[in-house]
C-alpha cells in the first residue's frame, strides 16, 4: 500500500499559498484493509475513508467510465491495481493532477507543474467533457486564481463550449449549481466566475436572468459604463471590497435583474425594473437552493435600492415607509446589509468607484432617530388602533428633527 498527497494541497504548495486541508490517495489497498486499520468509510459512490486520528480524507485510487448523461452517470474501478497515474488521469485540470509521495517526489504525468509556472488552467484529457460539474469548477478556479495571473487554455474553453452545445450542462442539478456558485461568491474576483460561464455559453443555461443583462443599455448620465451586465460585475467588485457577507454579494449580483425585462421602447430607461427584479429573484430562489437570507436581502435591494439612492430628496414620510417595508426596526442587522449593498451599487459605475455616498449615512441617521422613539411609552398613552398611528407620527417627527439637525451642520 502506498499513500500520496494529491489535489489542491500539492497545487497550493507549488504556488506558495496556504492550504486548509489535505487529501490523500491510496494505491494498492482494499476497503477491508483500511477498515482493519481503523479508518472510517464515508461516501456513497466510491470508497473514501477518514483517518482514525487526523480525520483527513483518504480515497482509494480509482478510474471512472461514463455510463449515462450528467455527472452521476459514471462507473468506478477502485481495485488495488489502479496506479497513481491512472488516478491522476481522471482529474479535471493538470494543476490538480499532481501527486507527492512520502519522500517528497512529485508525480506529474500531465504537465501540471509547467501549467502552474505558466499560470494556465488546462483540462487533463477529453474525459473532462463527460462531467458538466467541471465547467463550474473551472469557472470557480479561474476566479480563485485570477489574482495569481491564471487564465484558461483556449482548448479548454473550446471544450467547455462543446459541452454546453451538446447539452451536458443541462444535466446539472440545482444543488450542485448553487454549491459551486456560492463558493465563487464567497471567494475573490467572483465576477470572473460569471464571465467564464458566459464565455462558454453556460451562463444562459444556468443563470439566464444574469446573462440577458449583457448588452442592455442604461442612461449614460447615471451609468458611464452603459452596459447593465458590465455594471452588475462592477457592483460585485464593490460588494467584495465592502463585505465578506454572502447575502450582500448575492444582492449585488441580482439587484438589477429587472432591467433584463425592460420593454425595448423604454430603453435606455428602466421604469418599474425594481418590482420586476424582485419577482425574478423569487423565481431564481425557487429554481435553485438559494439560502433564505440571500433571497430576502436580494429582493429588498432590488425593490428599494433606487429609493436609497434618492434618500436625500425623499420626504420624511417616505423615508419612514421604506424603514417599515424593509422591516428595519425588527431586523436592523439586515437593514445595514441593505445599505452596504446599495452603496456597492452606487459605486459600481465607470469612474465613480470612489465617489462619496452620503445617502447611506443619512438613512442610517434617520433610522437611528426613528428607532430612539420609545414605542412602549407611547403604547401606555394610547389604546388599540391608535397606538401604531401614534408611533408612526413620533417616528416621522424624529426623522424630521434629524433632517433639520443635519441641515444645520
Amino acid at each position: 500500500m502506498q499513500v500520496y498527497l494529491v489535489g489542491g494541497a500539492v497545487r497550493d504548495e507549488q504556488l506558495g499559498i496556504p492550504h486548509k486541508e489535505r487529501d490523500w490517495c491510496v494505491v494498492g489497498a482494499t476497503p477491508d484493509e483500511l477498515l482493519g486499520e481503523g479508518y472510517q468509510q464515508v461516501g456513497k459512490d466510491f470508497p473514501v475513508f477518514l483517518h482514525p486520528k487526523t480525520k483527513e480524507e483518504y480515497a482509494l485510487a480509482r478510474t471512472e467510465r461514463k455510463t449515462a448523461p450528467g455527472y452521476h452517470g459514471f462507473a468506478f474501478d477502485f481495485s488495488p491495481d489502479v496506479s497513481i497515474e491512472d488516478d491522476l488521469s481522471r482529474r479535471d485540470l493538470t494543476i490538480n493532477a499532481i501527486a507527492k509521495d512520502d519522500d517528497g517526489n512529485l508525480i506529474d504525468p500531465h504537465g501540471g507543474l509547467q501549467d502552474i509556472e505558466h499560470r494556465v488552467l488546462r483540462h487533463v484529457s477529453d474525459a473532462f467533457g463527460e462531467d458538466p460539474v467541471r465547467i463550474l469548477r473551472v469557472a470557480k478556479f479561474a476566479a480563485r486564481f485570477a489574482k495569481h495571473g491564471f487564465s484558461i487554455a483556449g482548448e479548454t474553453i473550446a471544450l467547455m463550449r462543446r459541452m454546453v452545445e451538446d447539452g451536458e450542462v443541462d444535466a446539472l442539478v440545482p444543488d450542485r449549481v448553487w454549491k459551486e456558485t456560492e463558493a465563487a461568491l464567497r471567494g475573490t474576483n467572483s465576477r470572473v466566475y460569471f464571465e467564464v460561464l458566459r464565455n462558454c455559453g453556460a451562463l444562459d443555461r444556468l443563470f439566464p436572468e444574469v446573462d440577458v443583462l449583457f448588452g442592455i443599455p442604461q442612461p449614460e448620465k447615471w451609468h458611464p459604463e452603459i452596459d447593465t451586465g458590465l455594471h452588475t460585475m462592477m457592483v460585485l467588485d464593490q460588494a467584495e471590497l465592502a463585505s465578506n457577507d454572502l447575502s450582500i454579494r448575492f444582492a449585488a449580483l441580482t439587484h438589477d435583474l429587472g432591467k433584463g425585462t425592460t420593454r425595448e421602447d423604454d430603453l435606455p430607461s428602466h421604469p418599474g425594473h425594481e418590482v420586476r427584479g424582485a419577482k425574478l429573484i423569487r423565481d431564481m430562489a425557487d429554481r435553485l437552493p438559494v439560502p433564505g437570507a440571500c433571497r430576502d436581502l436580494g429582493i429588498m435591494v432590488a425593490e428599494f435600492h433606487t429609493h436609497c439612492h434618492r434618500a436625500l430628496e425623499l420626504r420624511d414620510k417616505t423615508i419612514l415607509k421604506i424603514l417599515e417595508k424593509t422591516d428595519a426596526f425588527r431586523r436592523p442587522e439586515r437593514f445595514e446589509k441593505f445599505l452596504v449593498a446599495c452603496e456597492a451599487d452606487a459605486r459600481g459605475r465607470g469612474g465613480l468607484e470612489n465617489r462619496r455616498y452620503p445617502q447611506a449615512d443619512f438613512v442610517r441617521g434617520a433610522f437611528a432617530a426613528a428607532s430612539a422613539v420609545d414605542a412602549g411609552a407611547i403604547a401606555k398613552e394610547f389604546d388599540g388602533a391608535k397606538i401604531p398611528v401614534a408611533i408612526q407620527k413620533a417616528r416621522k417627527r424624529a426623522i424630521a428633527d434629524f433632517r433639520k439637525s443635519v441641515s444645520l451642520l
